[in-house]
């Protein structure tokens, strides 16, 4: 079935039909600019054809007016989010575009509130696990430019991603290299797809590991990935037998468990050795062994993408993975050279 046929004509439907750019259906819609005779006839015959009906977008491409954007998050709870969606902006704001956001928040109604916000923006960008799979396709399917950032493409849609396999096996070797054979990993796979892919690349190195019998992991979930639920997970950890490394899904979570182990005159890294994820500013300042993600480039990315989707300036679906960088400091054991300390 042309899938065109299940949805509302987009001003790309008549561009492809009649063989034209987007801009030349804009300069028909318009009424104005250099277009052809003959051109501009395939083109109002084109709109005939699809029975197409100007939508938002294609009125403020066609009039050259700058309407908002939107960005779906989770939450701006805690530095990660707060540093995409500030990148977000910034890059939105230089293109003269304003945004709504709106943070589902783990709130029941999230596909209502996604659709809304899709029915009033010319694009949008739908960050981390906020709603499904298969509310995202319904958004591409109306014919809004979709970027998902922070989450398994979408057919349909453009993405933005951080690699995360790569780093997390670079870092499980390091904690292997160190003799660190009882691990702990801390954080909900279920919750993130980026947590997902971290545990595989860890899980990668291990596999690799000349000893792999010899290596005992445990995966143990937290509340959230928030330093309370680090906080409250490290008490739990602290209260039994010690791994030899907490890798934490992220550094909020790291942190959290560095803040148990002071409490507990738990001493990182000579008892316990931990890592993060992300390089937030706090990490730098407790000497966390993380990988930097690039935060406020990941939100830039998205925004520009998603920019260049709605002027049609681009074909075919793209996928941006951005590169992470492993972070070697004290907590894990190591001086910032990767040495023993």
């Amino acid at each position: 079935m042309d899938d065109r046929r299940a949805r509302p004509a987009t001003i790309y439907d008549v561009a492809r039909r009649a063989e034209v750019s987007s801009a030349t259906v804009s300069r028909v819609m318009r009424g104005t600019g250099p277009v052809a005779a003959p051109t501009r006839a395939k083109v109002l015959g084109a709109m005939t054809e699809l029975a197409f009906v100007p939508s938002r977008l294609g009125v403020s491409l066609a009039e050259g007016r700058h309407v908002a954007n939107g960005i779906v998050f989770p939450s701006l709870s805690g530095p990660y989010f707060a540093e995409v969606v500030l990148g977000y902006e910034e890059a939105a704001g230089a293109a003269q575009r304003p945004v709504i956001l709106i943070s589902t928040n783990g709130r029941t109604a999230a596909r209502s509130r996604v659709l809304d916000l899709a029915s009033r923006v010319d694009g949008l960008v739908v960050l981390g696990r906020t709603v499904t799979d298969e509310v995202v396709t319904e958004v591409v399917r109306s014919g809004l430019p979709v970027v998902t950032l922070a989450r398994r493409p979408v057919p349909g849609a453009d993405s933005v991603t951080a690699g995360n396999r790569a780093s997390a096996q670079a870092l499980g070797r390091h904690l292997l290299d160190h003799g660190h054979r009882r691990i702990v990993r801390l954080g909900d796979a279920a919750g993130s797809p980026d947590v997902t892919e971290r545990w595989a690349g860890v899980q990668a190195a291990l596999e690799a590991a000349p000893d792999p019998g010899a290596i005992d992991v445990t995966d143990v979930t937290a509340d959230g990935f928030d330093v309370e639920a680090g906080r409250a997970a490290g008490r739990r950890l602290l209260a039994s037998a010690l791994p030899d490394v907490v890798v934490a899904a992220n550094d909020e979570l790291a942190l959290g468990v560095l803040e148990a182990a002071q409490d507990a005159a738990v001493r990182v890294p000579d008892d316990l050795a931990l890592t993060g994820w992300d390089d937030v500013m706090a990490a730098r300042w407790a000497g966390l062994t993380t990988v930097r993600q690039p935060m406020r480039e990941l939100g830039a990315t998205a925004a520009r993408l998603l920019e260049a989707r709605i002027a049609g300036t681009l074909a075919g679906s793209r996928a941006e993975d951005l590169p992470t960088e492993l972070v070697i400091r004290a907590s894990c054991g190591c001086d910032d050279r990767g040495g023993q300390l």
